[in-house]
Formats: structure tokens, sequence, C-alpha cells
């Protein structure tokens, strides 16, 4: 499980994890962007997506849309370019108080096995950098909608 908590609504927040314009200001660990960004947001509807990174590295997975409750809860699957041990399943939900907004978001494997053999590649660092870049580009967000 994957949770943290966000100064910004929760509308902010679901829409940074489905708007693909969004998505490419954060998405990846640092050094990483996203070359496509495709989004059939519905249940039913596939994601995909391709970052580059550093030495022109690429890595791409994609999915399905299982369900789909704006602002609140996203499930979908989720399977890498190459990745043999059949798709995750990821529920992300959002819960907002006081200005803030908490991610939770948890990951079920086929089997403990390949839970394991995730958890002992950078997957942590990454996505803890993706966040760092998504609370960045959400303050920035902000700040640019108080201007106006």
């Amino acid at each position: 499980m994957l949770s943290r908590t966000f100064a910004a609504s929760r509308q902010l927040v679901f829409d940074a994890f489905t708007q693909p314009e969004l998505l490419r200001r954060w998405h990846g660990a640092r050094g990483w962007h996203l070359v496509v960004c495709e989004i059939d947001l519905r249940p039913g509807g596939a994601w995909r997506f391709v970052s580059r990174g550093p030495a022109g590295a690429e890595l791409g997975h994609g999915g399905v849309y299982r369900e789909v409750e704006a602002p609140a809860r996203l499930v979908q699957t989720e399977v890498y370019d190459g990745w043999d041990a059949g798709p995750a399943l990821v529920t992300t939900v959002l819960d907002e108080g006081d200005g803030w907004t908490t991610m939770t978001t948890t990951v079920r494997y086929s089997s403990r096995e390949v839970r394991d053999s995730v958890l002992r590649t950078p997957m942590e660092r990454g996505a803890g950098e993706a966040y760092d870049r998504l609370a960045e580009m959400l303050s920035e967000t902000i700040l640019k909608g108080r201007l106006r």
C-alpha cells in the first residue's frame, strides 16, 4: 500500500491522475518523462503510458479501467511491457479533508512471489519521486489559479 497526502482538493488530485496534460507534468521518477499517455477513462477503457528516461531508456505499461468513480476512486489493471506474471490490480482512493487529499493506493499482484520481486526493484524510490513531482505540480497549479 502507498499513501501520500497532498495540499490540494480531491478533484485536482483526481484530475492529475486522469488527464494526460497533467500526467505529463509529474508522472515518473526524476529524469523520466511520459512520451505516450493515452487514457480512455471509463470502465472497460484502456490506458497506456510509455516513459523515457536516462540514456533513452523506455518503460511501457498499461491496463484497463475497472471502476471510475470521480473524484474518489479508480480501479485498474496494470501490466508492464515484457512482464509475464499477469496484471496487477491497482485501487486508488482519494479522501479529502480540510483542503488536503490523502491518496491511498493498493496494488494486488498475482502472487506473493511476484509482489516480492517488485519490491526488490527501485519502484519505491521511483514512486516517491513521482509523488514529490506531483506535489510540486499541484502547488504550482494552485498558485497559478490564485494569481488569475
